[in-house]
């Protein structure tokens, strides 16, 4: 007999929900074959049977929170048309006939495996019979929402604060506002609960708001250069790297510059110390289906146009497809993200993590500027760097946006100075 268990992930992940089964009880498994998703406050990880044989028990449910260390699942020798089918939920053979009783003996205190009410037997899942006694609530007075009967945590959650008989919230009469919130069966509004992960970047965003003394500051672009640069070497770049070139390339080289000018851009409170980073990690931000995520360059001033092209090709399939490891997306020391992708003009990005800085990139917009004492259209991008004013200056970050800005414009003299 195996036992499978939630794995030790990263020093800073303590725990996971279990996103899906891939295998079901009575299922064959072999040697290293994936049988779970685990999703972590970061990552998604499959997680592996270190042994040949059957799948003989599940014993966390979709959506459980498990623990490290925790044992999830039961892997025995045979073969899976050989195994009994056996669950960690309630069993539902019929119970042995009672023996004839004695004399009344002590009672045993035992949590019933299946609940009985009036004949019938209510099946919910560990986790649901375990919140169920915490709020003293009955299991048969719980309405499933799986067709097939069976109570999980989010049934019993409802039940537990949804009110026995909906009724409209009440008017107040002290001529303050009145809130209206729907009653949750009501088909006005539609209630999905969040994922671990969207939970993970609500918190961290917020942690970032209330702990750093974030300001914004911000400058415009004229891509008119960098864009005939790119039409025009464009091609042969093709044919060279099998990959083509891009406006994040350009970025990352121009903030590298900047960073390398500015080092305080580059840097970190730990403690009551300043920590200032000899190297250039720079995130970049990816939208995915589950929120949005910063793998990071490594390494950036050390790489071409090229290989900067390829890595964040490859990180951005990664983040999609889910494969993202923890490596991909530990210790990055300043951020990239490119709001202009979804038509966003101009915004204030937030901070990721407990870096001093983040540039926000914008949509390119035709509009009329200065130019030598005439007007002319320009394609123009407005560009944002959020900071941390304990660490970095108005001087400071008003230069490095300038120096983005210049190096973008005369792209050329990135080949000088990243």
């Amino acid at each position: 007999m195996a036992e499978i268990k939630v794995p030790e992930l990263a020093e800073s992940i303590t725990e996971g929900s279990i996103a899906q089964w891939v295998k079901k009880v009575g299922d064959r498994v072999e040697k290293g074959e994936f049988i779970v998703e685990l999703e972590t406050d970061k990552v998604n990880a499959e997680i592996i049977s270190e042994e040949a044989g059957v799948l003989t028990q599940i014993l966390a449910e979709e959506g459980d929170t498990v623990l490290v260390g925790q044992v999830i699942a039961i892997v025995e020798a045979g073969e899976g048309a050989a195994a009994a089918p056996a669950t960690a939920a309630p069993a539902e053979a019929a119970p042995a006939p009672a023996a004839p009783q004695a004399a009344p003996t002590a009672p045993v205190a035992a949590a019933p495996v299946v609940e009985e009410t009036s004949g019938e037997r209510v099946i919910a899942s560990p986790a649901a019979r375990r919140l169920a006694r915490e709020k003293g609530i009955d299991l048969a007075a719980v309405s499933p929402v799986d067709p097939q009967g069976r109570v999980r945590v989010q049934d019993v959650s409802a039940h537990g604060t949804a009110p026995a008989v909906p009724a409209p919230a009440p008017v107040a009469t002290t001529g303050g506002p009145v809130v209206f919130t729907p009653a949750a069966n009501s088909d006005r509004v539609t209630i999905e609960k969040m994922s671990r992960r969207r939970q993970t970047i609500a918190k961290r965003l917020l942690e970032v708001k209330q702990s750093t003394a974030m300001l914004t500051t911000f400058n415009e672009i004229d891509m008119t250069n960098i864009m005939a640069l790119r039409k025009r070497k464009q091609e042969e770049f093709v044919k060279a790297n099998d990959i083509k070139l891009g406006f994040m390339s350009f970025f990352t080289k121009a903030v590298v510059a900047a960073l390398k000018k500015y080092p305080y851009v580059n840097a970190q409170i730990v403690g009551d110390e300043l920590h200032l980073n000899n190297f250039f990690d720079i995130g970049i931000a990816v939208s995915t289906e589950e929120g949005l995520v910063v793998p990071v360059v490594r390494d950036a001033n050390s790489k071409n146009f090229a290989e900067i092209e390829k890595d964040i090709a490859s990180l951005a399939t990664k983040a999609r497809e889910k494969k993202l490891g923890l490596n991909d997306m530990a210790g990055g020391s300043f951020t990239i993200t490119n709001g202009g992708v979804f038509g966003s003009l101009m915004s204030t990005p937030i901070m990721n993590g407990t870096q001093a800085g983040i540039l926000g990139m914008h949509s390119i917009v035709n509009r009329p500027v200065a130019v030598n004492g005439e007007v002319q259209i320009r394609p123009m991008m407005y560009v944002a760097l959020s900071y941390d004013h304990r660490i970095i200056d108005g001087k400071d970050s008003v230069g490095f946006l300038k120096t983005v800005k210049e190096l973008i414009e005369n792209p050329e003299d990135l080949l000088l100075n990243s």
